[in-house]
């Protein structure tokens, strides 16, 4: 459940019964060449977020989310055969591109565990880093889920993370046009963390000092085919809020005539252009 924070649009409606955790499952288990998608932004983000913290050989480094293990595996590398890496994932398929990645590369010091790390604990001051490439974002409580890293952590250990900015993905018209229809604004996913501002303050919240933040500016145009608005991105993007069992068909088809009018209006002759900014996030225990 590694990178990319907010659902690309273009999914199948799901029925309310689905849980999120299940859709975010299907949606990520579904992307058997996530390395490759968007070029090579996937693996640089990763290759970045590791050389933002000061790795040592024989460190015991946590990375949440794993994924395809973008960061696990060269954070393995650099901690050396004294050092070990733990990645946690609940996407069997993403974690079978990891296990074979590892194999390729022949380390020995990477275990993977398939779980939700929502629920799954690890004894503290367990960690030299704690690693999480995107994935933050789609946690129910992200304090929560800080203070909970923060306890994993040595003292001095650090945390880091990547997040996209509230402004990134369509965010803000997927919000206005969700209240047009339901007659209320639904928080956003990209809401807690989506300025400098609110990451500082999570962190000091959760007992972080030294927080570090770099912005690192991107984005790219996208096709308006590949631009609908689906229940399973209003799903993820807006944490499956309870209001949204209430969006009828019609409203669904509603959001869609909207979004598309709205998209319309923003395309050029290249595309639809989409923010993908990314916040680079380090703070120490």
């Amino acid at each position: 459940m590694q990178h990319l924070a907010v659902a690309p649009l273009g999914m199948t409606f799901l029925t309310s019964q689905t849980s999120s955790k299940q859709q975010l499952r299907e949606f990520y288990g579904s992307r058997t060449t996530y390395d490759h998608e968007q070029g090579t932004r996937h693996p640089l983000e990763a290759k970045l977020l590791v050389e933002f913290v000061p790795l040592n050989s024989g460190q015991k480094i946590l990375d949440v989310a794993t994924g395809t293990g973008l960061v696990a595996i060269p954070a393995a590398e650099k901690v050396g055969s004294d050092g070990y890496v733990i990645g946690i994932d609940m996407t069997p398929g993403m974690l079978h591109q990891a296990r074979q990645k590892i194999a390729t590369a022949k380390l020995q010091n990477i275990e993977l565990i398939e779980a939700d790390a929502e629920y799954f604990n690890f004894s503290d001051s367990s960690f030299d880093v704690v690693f999480c490439c995107e994935a933050i974002v789609l946690f129910p409580d992200i304090l929560a889920t800080l203070q909970k890293w923060y306890g994993y952590l040595k003292t001095g250990g650090y945390v880091a993370f990547t997040c996209p900015p509230e402004t990134a993905y369509m965010a803000s018209l997927q919000q206005r046009i969700c209240a047009r229809v339901l007659g209320e604004s639904l928080p956003h996913i990209l809401e807690p963390l989506g300025t400098p501002e609110k990451c500082r303050n999570l962190l000091n919240q959760a007992g972080f000092r030294d927080i570090e933040i770099k912005i690192e500016p991107s984005g790219r145009y996208r096709q308006l085919r590949d631009s609908r608005l689906s229940g399973t991105v209003i799903n993820i993007n807006f944490k499956g809020n309870p209001l949204l069992s209430k969006l009828s068909q019609e409203q669904l088809n509603q959001l869609q005539v909207e979004y598309k009018a709205e998209i319309e209006k923003l395309a050029t002759d290249q595309g639809l252009w989409e923010d993908t900014t990314k916040f680079f996030v380090r703070a120490q225990k």
